[in-house]
């Protein structure tokens, strides 16, 4: 058995890349190297995030930067003026998630708390995906956060109110239980809202396309589902967010859902780049047909212009 020697910044364990029992993989602190001799994984602080957690170079790069307590150097011009409209966007949608959670736990969510219930998802569940409810009240939000000082053309830009010339400014979602949509990097990007009135025009709504959100290359729960993938889970595509999350409290950490769209080949991409190959977990009636359909022809012609760029 090999053993680290700490003082010399000489480490071995088993290799969190996959599994195993036997220390194989090596780390030299000194020269900030890793190797792995059973599945022969290599690379610096970087690549290992990079390779752990399925973050892109410059998501691993904010990461260490973050952990050091290092800022990263300030962007220029255009790519800074659009990274500080952004995070304006990434707070209001932070702070619009602990108002739909503060709704949910208060008189008015008693409805939504019924309905999760019914669902299966307690309390603690609902907490842990920050689960909240838009209340039936056509301004609630907006009131409360124009009140509280945001911009009217802020929320808008959120996806999460409505302003038409000469009208009042209004909610986009109502008497729904509020899911939050999520990026690659946990960071809220939108949402999406399930109807509690059976006669909804809608099931479930998602926010419009914003600077941060496309739906057509956003899938559901991709973010945490890394972190499981990592650990040997195998890659689920459910069909909806509530799926998503009975699937992840049975045990299958690394479920995803496209956002009330069929499978789009930008969603294809993103599957194939987590993981070798994935299980489509869709219902069984008629839609679900369907669905599964949609997938196997959206699917083959992607991988068949994979194999033409890379015969081997």
């Amino acid at each position: 058995m090999r053993k680290s020697n700490i003082a010399k910044g000489d480490w071995w364990a088993p290799c969190p890349l996959h599994h195993e029992k036997s220390a194989s993989f090596h780390v030299d602190d000194q020269k900030g190297f890793f190797y792995c001799f059973g599945c022969h994984a290599k690379g610096n602080h970087f690549r290992f995030l990079q390779d752990r957690e399925g973050k892109s170079f410059i998501e691993a790069a904010e990461a260490i930067a973050h952990l050091a307590g290092m800022p990263l150097p300030p962007r220029e011009g255009r790519a800074s003026q659009k990274t500080e409209a952004h995070e304006g966007i990434y707070q209001i949608l932070a702070a619009a998630s602990g108002w739909f959670r503060g709704q949910l736990d208060g008189t008015a969510g008693e409805q939504a708390r019924t309905y999760l219930s019914s669902r299966g998802i307690s309390a603690e569940i609902a907490s842990r995906w920050a689960l909240g409810y838009a209340p039936p009240t056509p301004s609630g939000l907006v009131d409360s956060f124009v009140a509280q000082g945001s911009a009217l053309e802020h929320l808008v830009a959120a996806g999460l109110v409505i302003a038409d010339p000469g009208k009042p400014a209004r909610d986009r979602f109502r008497n729904r239980v509020m899911i939050p949509i999520r990026d690659r990097r946990g960071r809220i990007i939108s949402f999406g809202g399930r109807a509690l009135q059976p006669d909804a025009p809608a099931k479930y709504i998602n926010g419009p396309q914003t600077p941060l959100f496309d739906k057509g290359k956003t899938l559901f729960n991709l973010a945490a589902a890394r972190a499981a993938l990592s650990a040997g889970q195998p890659l689920v595509v459910a069909e909806g967010y509530l799926d998503v999350i009975s699937m992840v409290e049975a045990g299958f950490g690394a479920t995803v859902a496209p956002l009330g769209t069929a499978v789009t080949a930008d969603h294809l991409t993103l599957l194939l780049k987590a993981a070798d190959e994935c299980v489509f977990a869709l219902d069984g009636d008629a839609a679900g047909l369907r669905a599964a359909h949609r997938v196997i022809d959206t699917a083959l012609p992607e991988r068949a212009h994979a194999g033409q760029e890379n015969p081997a």
